[in-house]
């Protein structure tokens, strides 16, 4: 049944947005106070003076995602839709309303619409194995970047191979922009689908997502984006973006791991067959057939991740009480002062956009001499929590030239000081390794 996103949300006795507003209190954006709302960096804590500098691979998790998932199990624990007991109710409105936070997010106007899921990778191996089967057949191009994260390049492989169509790529430029230049000769093929990040995970570059969209649209190709960075860093808006497809993962943002949702326009979910067998997609079972549940349960087949969802409309309600524009503000000035820091390290080279409007606060590199993983680890004995390696972009790593890089990632909760800790890291590797 369609239903319109509605603009509250049950949270278990209290609204989850009026109390991020109020412990965060009014004023402007301030990252070391937000600190504070982080558990795992309480200073009497195991992790007492950690600079974690990984939110690109999962973002820690504020005390009201912590709090709304302990409640949901505490106190309305149940299994959804299928009880008629008050219990049950309760669990299932939460779930419901969880469903309707998130589709208010990414701007979704009906609530049918957003598909539960266990992160992005799910959500885009459900569309290739049920749009993709139905849509893509033998001599069909699905176009990709040279960005995308494995999980956005591995399904399309495994579906190309099985029906006989064909991948291609757009390339980037010298500072990691996608080479827009090349996508329109690319989609005089015989495209079927363009799917792309909607931010560089190893790059931190942000795509032209509505230029693609309304080229890609213009040629006759459905648009997928991969929003596991995005929606923790953007404002997203679906509508807006134009595009067909929408993933993202709650725990990039803030909230549990293992959830995530999928967002795709009412039209292709109708037609797309279900992903899963098994109990809540169904409507009526017949020995030899079945026939499936209304939007969105037909893809939501066994019991679902009920606390899962729960703490993710609670991280999304977090940034919503900062507000997506002021989390952009923020992280446009760590880029900022990140590239004018990193640019005056000996033997650095950085990777990715030099314009801070044109990235988010990932800042990905390679020091002459030093291994990654070696920077990762005298850096790591300094309390500073990197990621060294290929990030999960493979290809991405051969264009640049390089075996890995090392990668420090910002969110909410970074400040410059802990950028000036990582500057501070870098030289001492390089003492060591010089």
């Amino acid at each position: 049944m369609s239903e319109s996103v509605p603009g509250g949300a049950h949270t278990g006795g209290a609204t989850l947005a009026a109390e991020n507003a109020g412990r965060s209190g009014p004023g402007p954006f301030d990252p070391a106070r937000l600190r504070d709302r982080f558990p795992i960096f309480r200073p009497e804590g195991p992790n007492a003076g950690l600079v974690y500098l990984d939110s690109a691979a999962t973002a820690q998790r504020p005390d009201v995602v912590l709090d709304a998932i302990n409640d949901f199990y505490r106190d309305d624990n149940a299994n959804v839709h299928r009880g008629l007991y008050e219990l049950s109710r309760r669990a299932t409105e939460r779930f419901e309303e969880a469903r309707s936070t998130v589709a208010r997010f990414i701007g979704a106007r009906d609530t049918a619409e957003v598909v539960w899921t266990r992160g992005t990778t799910e959500g885009i191996n459900l569309v290739a194995a049920t749009w993709g089967a139905g849509n893509v057949g033998p001599g069909d191009e699905i176009l990709l970047t040279m960005l995308d994260h494995h999980s956005n390049v591995v399904p399309w492989q495994l579906l190309a191979r099985r029906v006989g169509a064909r991948l291609r790529y757009v390339d980037i430029d010298e500072s990691g922009r996608l080479r827009l230049d090349q996508l329109d000769a690319a989609l005089k093929g015989p495209v079927k689908l363009v799917a792309l990040n909607h931010v560089s995970n190893a790059l931190g570059t942000i795509n032209p997502v509505a230029e693609v969209v309304e080229r890609a649209r213009s040629a006759g190709a459905r648009v997928l984006v991969d929003g596991a960075q995005g929606a923790p860093h953007l404002p997203v808006d679906v509508e807006a973006l134009g595009c067909d497809f929408y993933a993202l993962s709650a725990h990039k943002m803030g909230g549990p791991m293992g959830i995530g949702a999928l967002w795709a326009r009412r039209e292709l979910l109708d037609a797309m067959p279900p992903y899963q067998g098994g109990g809540e997609m169904i409507d009526v079972v017949h020995p030899d057939e079945s026939t499936w549940a209304e939007l969105p349960h037909k893809f939501e087949a066994g019991t679902p991740n009920v606390g899962g969802a729960v703490g993710m409309a609670a991280a999304v309600d977090f940034v919503q009480s900062l507000t997506p524009a002021a989390v952009k503000e923020h992280e446009s000035r760590l880029v900022a002062y990140g590239l004018e820091r990193l640019g005056r390290v000996a033997g650095l080279r950085l990777f990715g956009p030099a314009e801070p409007e044109d990235r988010i606060a990932v800042f990905s590199f390679a020091m002459q001499g030093v291994h990654p993983h070696d920077v990762a680890t005298i850096l790591d004995a300094q309390g500073i929590a990197v990621r060294a390696g290929h990030h999960c972009t493979q290809p991405l790593m051969r264009r640049l030239g390089v075996p890995a890089t090392t990668r420090a990632s910002c969110w909410v909760y970074n400040t410059t000081d802990e950028i000036d800790r990582l500057v501070e890291g870098l030289e001492e590797a390089a003492r060591v390794f010089g």
